[in-house]
Formats: C-alpha cells, structure tokens, sequence
C-alpha cells in the first residue's frame, strides 16, 4: 500500500522571497540527482493552512521507502545545507506520513 511524505512549512509572510528561492534550490537538487525524491509543492489557496505554507509531498509504493527518503534526506550534506539556510524563515515545520487507501 503506498504512502505520501509530507513537509508542511509556514514561513514568515516578509520572507517569501528568500524562502522560495531556496526552495527553488531544492527542487533543482532533486531534478539533478537521481537519489533525491521528487516531491511535488504547494501553497494553500483556500483551506486550514495560511497561503504562506508551502507543502512538499511525494508518494512512496511502501512505508518503509517512505522513511528510507525521510532518513536519506536528512543524512545528505547537500539537502542538510540548504534546510539549515531555510530554517531561520519558517514560523513552523511539520513532517507527516499518510497512508494511501484504496477502499476497493
């Protein structure tokens, strides 16, 4: 059964800019390297989450893959630097792993 990695940043509103160019470094981070999961991102339009919340996701066929990429992650120097650059923006950052169901 597959399983989505979630990242859900709120970042400070003045620091939109900055926040986003780093972002834009890691997914060119994840478009160059294979090892990297390709995570899809969005911001709240409508919804609980205040717009300036960037959410990162990405589907993984099993659990266990899904925290492989978790742990792989936060063991890569390259993805570490730039979080460490993204930290002092964020008003708050939560990680989830939720479970896909097919109810079939």
């Amino acid at each position: 059964m597959p399983f989505v990695l979630r990242f859900v940043q709120r970042y400070k509103p003045a620091e939109r800019e900055a926040f986003m160019k780093l972002e834009a470094e890691f997914d060119a981070m994840e478009k160059r390297r294979a090892d990297m999961p390709k995570g899809r991102r969005s911001q709240p339009y409508a919804g609980r989450e205040a717009t300036n919340t960037l959410i990162w996701e990405c589907e993984f066929p099993t659990l266990e893959a899904a925290q492989e990429a978790l742990e792989h992650m936060g063991a890569d120097s390259e993805h570490e630097s730039l979080y460490r650059q993204q930290v002092p923006y964020f008003e708050e950052a939560y990680t989830e792993i939720y479970e896909v169901l097919d109810l079939q």
